[in-house]
């Protein structure tokens, strides 16, 4: 694997990382997303449950007036009857039954009395939500929407990411191309580690032979880690004038500092 490829390896690596945050960039906008919706969500909820609480009372409502009507209509050819009793066991047994029924009609009127008010609790707390969802609705709209933007937005650096990505792969090595498709689909962090300045994984940082160091500085071959199985890459070079001591103009690395052995000279007379 020659010194190129493998630093097309490492870019390419550089490419996924930054597909993969942008992926968990977009996944994140789920939690924002319920944060901003929650408020007009539990509204919408209650909503829903009290409308269909509602439908309930007034299905109730109407079975007892027709329960209420029907004995009514068995009130009316009771009294009738009890006008044209023969003896007075019969009338003993109309009687008992209008009683009987009086007191039923009663309760349907008291009760239908009680759902009548249960309704209209109902529908005042209904058209309260209603106000509230809608005051809520309002204020979520402009903050989805910023959300929406921004969500899009990544998902267009994604989309031009991905596109990059298939453009760089297709000038790579296949079979090199293959192996590090292969180790990212294992679920790996890293497909290529740069080995240490004491020759170690830069992802495990277990020891690698020297002979492999070697190898992989001058990029002879494909070397992976025995460790963790990542492809092994030599350290990009150091930018021109990294991590140098400036030496002054005149003077060589290897010069003593004249100024010094002057001042230590003085020394030496003073205290003689």
């Amino acid at each position: 694997m020659t010194q190129q490829h493998r630093t097309a390896l490492k870019e390419l690596q550089k490419l996924d990382t930054r597909i993969k945050d942008a992926r968990e960039r977009i996944v994140q906008f789920d939690p924002l997303f319920e944060e901003v919706e929650e408020p007009a969500l539990v509204l919408e909820g209650e909503l829903g449950t009290t409308r269909n609480r509602l439908k309930e009372l007034k299905l109730e409502e109407r079975r007892v007036e027709l329960s209420a009507e029907e004995r009514g209509e068995r009130l009316r050819r009771l009294e009738e009857r009890l006008g044209s009793v023969r003896n007075l066991r019969e009338e003993a047994a109309v009687s008992a039954e209008l009683d009987m029924v009086r007191r039923a009609l009663q309760g349907d009127e008291q009760e239908a009395l009680s759902l009548i008010d249960q309704i209209r609790k109902a529908e005042e707390r209904l058209s309260e939500l209603e106000s509230a969802y809608a005051v809520a609705t309002e204020e979520v709209e402009p903050k989805r929407a910023e959300l929406l933007a921004a969500r899009e937005g990544v998902k267009n650096d994604l989309a031009s990411l991905e596109k990059e990505r298939d453009a760089f792969a297709a000038g790579m090595n296949p079979d090199e191309l293959r192996i590090y498709n292969a180790i990212r689909a294992g679920g790996s962090r890293a497909a290529v580690a740069e080995l240490t300045e004491d020759g170690a994984c830069g992802n495990c940082y277990g020891i690698v032979p020297l002979q492999h160091q070697n190898e992989i500085r001058h990029g002879e071959a494909l070397i992976r880690c025995e460790g963790c199985g990542v492809i092994l890459a030599a350290p990009e070079p150091k930018q021109e004038g990294e991590a140098e001591v400036p030496v002054p103009a005149g003077k060589s690395e290897d010069e003593p500092d004249t100024d010094d052995a002057s001042a230590d000279a003085d020394g030496d007379d003073e205290e003689e």
